[in-house]
């Protein structure tokens, strides 16, 4: 049976960008499930399923919905555990935690400062003026002031990212030689970036850049399906 996924997309419904929502494809791509994906734009999200979350990923599989990428991927796991796992057990299931919240609290925050224009820029104008809304709300300030600091904060992001950059001298994966759902909550992150903005976050020499690479590969290069931002 093919699982559906609401993907946040803007304008143009060929090129969905929320990182969280790529944690969930790639996790179902990981699982070599069938899906179906729906295109879903910012304002229609509450319509999702009669309403059951705030936000996106969505996915119904069957009879089951569930709502947000870390429960989604905790799902798969359970529902599907002839398949290859997402978590390894208990133990990547608490990693994955951390890396969460660290990609949230490290990536999250400076990936919004790059390229918060250019995804207002990606929504048609309705979402356009509930994006500005929304998030000069929550900033407090102009979307035009928030992409002002991005190019002042560019070396201390870089560095922010070298416990990851160090353990990719040792390791291809954060999971290990393969991938697990860990790599997945990162790879949505600088995902969203490239496909959001062409503003250079890593340098092709970066352990973090090559690793990034890696996981474009993955799932037959799904990844690689929505082109970067020019």
């Amino acid at each position: 049976m093919t699982i559906l996924l609401y993907d946040l997309v803007g304008r143009d419904a060929a090129r969905p960008f929320s990182p969280h929502c790529w944690k969930a494809a790639m996790a179902l791509a990981h699982k070599g499930l069938d899906i179906s994906t729906v295109p879903t734009r910012f304002l229609e999200v509450p319509t999702v399923e009669g309403g059951v979350s705030k936000l996106v990923p969505v996915i119904r599989d069957g009879e089951k919905v569930v709502a947000d990428s870390f429960a989604i991927a905790l799902y798969l796991d359970e529902a599907y555990p002839e398949r290859p796992t997402l978590f390894s057990g208990d133990g990547g299931k608490a990693m994955a935690r951390f890396i969460e919240r660290w990609s949230q609290l490290t990536i999250h925050p400076y990936v919004t400062t790059a390229a918060i224009m250019d995804l207002h820029a990606m929504q048609d104008e309705a979402n356009a003026a509930y994006f500005r809304q929304n998030r000069e709300q929550r900033f407090g300030k102009k979307l035009e002031e928030v992409v002002a600091a991005r190019d002042a904060g560019l070396d201390a992001f870089r560095a922010s990212l070298e416990p990851l950059r160090s353990m990719l001298t040792y390791q291809p994966f954060i999971g290990g030689q393969s991938p697990l759902f860990a790599d997945y909550i990162v790879f949505g992150a600088l995902q969203w970036a490239r496909i959001a903005s062409p503003y250079r976050l890593l340098d092709d020499s970066d352990l973090v850049a090559q690793w990034f690479e890696r996981c474009l590969d993955l799932h037959d290069g799904l990844g690689r399906k929505v082109a970067a931002a020019a």
